[in-house]
């Protein structure tokens, strides 16, 4: 199941079979969590990293008042918080939104990976930059695009980084978040967030039902949201 790990490190670079099984090595026993769950913890101070197998989870800051903001979605072949290697300390928590399958990758391993495998370490690296960029255009998002476009965004995002890791195809993909999720990423309420939505199906831009989302005018959705993939390093090119 770390296939879509491997799907998107190949999208970027050669990953040899020795890197394959070394990744391997480096992961624990995998887990099932139920939605709802909190992995990993503010202010935690974690001795493993976790890669999510599949589903969904967040990454999120609370405020005294309860209020959340999501920073960033984690799809399947995310290492959700590769950075606490050399971090140690969380300054947020990661949160699961469906089901999840998750693997522990013990920093003591990580940091015999890194001791060992060059190459593949820069490509960890390279994943961890990439985080740091999502970032930087959700920033952009939230503080200078419009509602519309910065919901167009997401999706375009989406879809982009679950086809990369061969869970999305032909503008169709499985999405099954929240509106009150959705509201906590984009900033908004759930009563605007299913105006957008309602917006979006009513231009016949897509449908979406039951969590499963078909983009029925990329062009339209990517120029809505000005969206430049870019930022997600999709290319191979080595590292």
């Amino acid at each position: 199941m770390a296939e879509t790990l491997f799907n998107k490190l190949s999208r970027r670079d050669t990953l040899s079979e020795a890197e394959r099984l070394a990744l391997l090595e480096v992961l624990g026993p995998e887990r099932h969590v139920p939605a709802g769950v909190d992995i990993v913890t503010e202010h935690d101070r974690p001795d493993h990293s976790i890669l999510l197998m599949s589903g969904f989870c967040a990454r999120y800051v609370t405020l005294e008042d309860g209020g959340r903001q999501i920073s960033e979605l984690n799809v399947s072949g995310d290492f959700v918080d590769l950075h606490s290697f050399v971090m140690k300390q969380m300054d947020h928590g990661v949160i699961t939104l469906s089901d999840c399958v998750i693997a522990p990758a013990p920093h003591a391993r990580l940091r015999d990976l890194t001791e060992q495998h060059p190459h593949l370490t820069r490509l960890l690296w390279l994943d961890t930059v990439i985080d740091a960029a999502i970032h930087r255009q959700w920033i952009t998002c939230m503080g200078r695009r419009t509602a519309s476009s910065h919901m167009a965004h997401l999706l375009c995002e989406l879809y982009k980084r679950l086809e990369a890791v061969g869970l999305a195809g032909a503008c169709v993909m499985e999405l099954p978040l929240t509106q009150a999720v959705l509201g906590d990423v984009l900033g908004l309420s759930t009563v605007h967030v299913n105006r957008l939505i309602s917006e979006l199906r009513t231009l016949q831009i897509l449908t979406w039902s039951q969590g499963r989302v078909e983009i029925l005018a990329w062009d339209r959705l990517a120029e809505l949201a000005e969206f430049d993939p870019t930022y997600l390093r999709l290319q191979c090119e080595p590292v």
